[in-house]
């Protein structure tokens, strides 16, 4: 029996974890990568796409078309932030909030995206850090869909979903370390 106030083993879940090795691969740019206007005005002309990061998924909803899920923390940088009324146009669509510590890839957000996308996505907030969400993106959008992401300094990249890619990600992860961790609730 347990003892009082302690979480039983089956309250842990699975994360993936970045070991130091992937993190150079991680940090390449995977697509194309336009600044400025150059890429308000790819976004605005986007088919499916969804975004990860506070400032690409401002610019996605200030150009007009919205994501079909935007993954945010509220932070940019690492002492920026972004007004969460910069995200009210998706929002209103619909809102999820999931656990994702930073350096990680929860099984919640990965479900959390997979959900989220079928029930016509919106905005996802993830407490922790998203940038690994790009990933669950890649993992499920449909072939023909875009991810975008911002990458500090550069400005977005722009990942197509088609069959390499979704097998990059799978290959990425697969890499990664998986652990067993309690998130709490």
């Amino acid at each position: 029996m347990r003892a009082a106030g302690t979480r039983s083993a089956s309250s842990e879940e699975r994360v993936w974890v970045v070991p130091d090795s992937l993190r150079p691969v991680l940090a390449e740019q995977y697509g194309p990568v336009y600044a400025g206007r150059p890429a308000e005005k790819r976004i605005q002309h986007l088919g499916p796409f969804a975004s990860c990061g506070d400032e690409v998924t401002r610019v996605a909803i200030a150009t007009g078309n919205l994501p079909i899920v935007g993954v945010v923390d509220f932070k940019t940088g690492r002492t920026g932030t972004v007004e969460a009324s910069s995200y009210a146009a998706l929002s209103a669509r619909g809102r999820r909030r999931v656990v994702n510590p930073a350096g990680m890839l929860t099984e919640r957000l990965r479900r959390a995206v997979k959900e989220f996308l079928l029930e016509g996505g919106g905005l996802l907030e993830v407490d922790g850090e998203e940038d690994l969400a790009a990933l669950a993106l890649v993992e499920s959008l449909p072939v023909g869909a875009t991810v975008i992401y911002g990458i500090p300094g550069s400005g977005v990249s722009f990942v197509a979903v088609d069959a390499l890619s979704k097998e990059h990600v799978r290959g990425l992860i697969a890499q990664m370390e998986l652990r067993k961790i309690d998130l709490g609730a």
